[in-house]
């Protein structure tokens, strides 16, 4: 069992998590609160219903949904805890998997099958259709990553995913020299930096024609920048698209629109393609991360500290385009 120095990575980790998601009251009693109503009027319903799923947990994120119709949950991490849980409507909360090696983020490969970003693991894993588990990737340029954070996979079968040092285990060394965004490319075994720009490089989600990439930072910044993204896999310098301004941004969401969704302080913030805020979804906890899913893609998940929240939506989840 690997030990740990005081105070355990997770739980720092954690703490700065909580302090930049921290909840801001508000004086609207509704639980959407609409700037643009023109904008909000095919994403949310303004009087929508923020719902309390499930309590209890440690600090909950990276939700994904996994399957279809009503054989489809909701699939994510509770750090701390290290484990994976589950939520269906039919099962309710259950553990998918212990230990996690603290996972954080989670995706799904073009194969449908669960990619998870392993902080204590330092790695990115599979969990194939069987539960056999594997690396998918663990290492650039022969240094170990920091602690990886939150991954995608493209269309052409890559993974790009972010690696701050939030998890990054206090008797281990940090061997990368900075924060990173990567991508892997399984075909080359090729990993490589696409973005040296950020602070704390957080979530990440590519817009539906994958032509754009946008990367949440969680450090000083607690903004969100936008890349275009090239033919060859590389990256245009970035660009400013919005700023959060109630707490820090953390995961974020691209919908079938290319609306983005960020996670903040006071809940969920919606922004235009131009970067311009349209809505809020307002939660009793600060959302970490969110997903969309449930059995017509239309429910919002929110993983909000130690409470999984949903709401149901107007749209859905931008889909890949056909790989290639």
């Amino acid at each position: 069992m690997m030990k740990f120095l005081m105070p355990h990575p997770v739980v720092a980790a954690v703490a700065l998590c909580a302090m930049a998601l921290a909840p801001v009251s508000s004086s609207s009693a509704a639980d959407v609160v609409v700037i643009d109503a023109q904008a909000m009027a095919p994403l949310v319903a303004p009087d929508a219903v923020v719902k309390k799923l499930a309590g209890g947990m440690k600090f909950i994120e990276g939700p994904v949904w996994i399957g279809s119709g009503n054989d489809g949950q909701l699939i994510f991490s509770d750090i701390p805890a290290d484990e994976l849980k589950a939520w269906s409507p039919a099962a309710g909360l259950t553990v998918f998997r212990t230990p996690s090696r603290n996972a954080n983020g989670n995706t799904l490969d073009l194969q449908g099958q669960l990619i998870t970003a392993e902080h204590s693991g330092r790695r990115l894993s599979r969990t194939a259709a069987d539960g056999t588990i594997s690396t998918v990737v663990d290492q650039a340029g022969g240094k170990k990553f920091n602690s990886p954070n939150d991954v995608v996979v493209k269309s052409d079968g890559t993974f790009w995913f972010t690696d701050p040092p939030y998890g990054l285990p206090r008797d281990q060394p940090k061997e990368q020299s900075g924060n990173f965004v990567f991508r892997y490319d399984p075909e080359s075994n090729q990993t490589t930096i696409v973005s040296r720009e950020h602070d704390m490089p957080n979530g990440l989600a590519f817009s539906p024609d994958e032509k754009l990439l946008y990367v949440a930072d969680s450090g000083k910044p607690r903004a969100l920048r936008v890349y275009d993204v090239n033919a060859d896999g590389t990256l245009s310098p970035g660009r400013p698209f919005c700023t959060i301004d109630q707490g820090g941004p953390d995961g974020i969401r691209v919908d079938a629109r290319g609306h983005v969704w960020s996670s903040a302080g006071d809940g969920v913030q919606i922004f235009s393609v131009s970067g311009k805020l349209i809505g809020r979804i307002l939660c009793p906890e600060g959302p970490a991360n969110l997903a969309f899913g449930g059995k017509d893609g239309q429910t919002l998940f929110m993983t909000s500290r130690t409470g999984l929240y949903s709401v149901p939506v107007l749209t859905g989840p931008a889909t890949r385009p056909a790989a290639r």
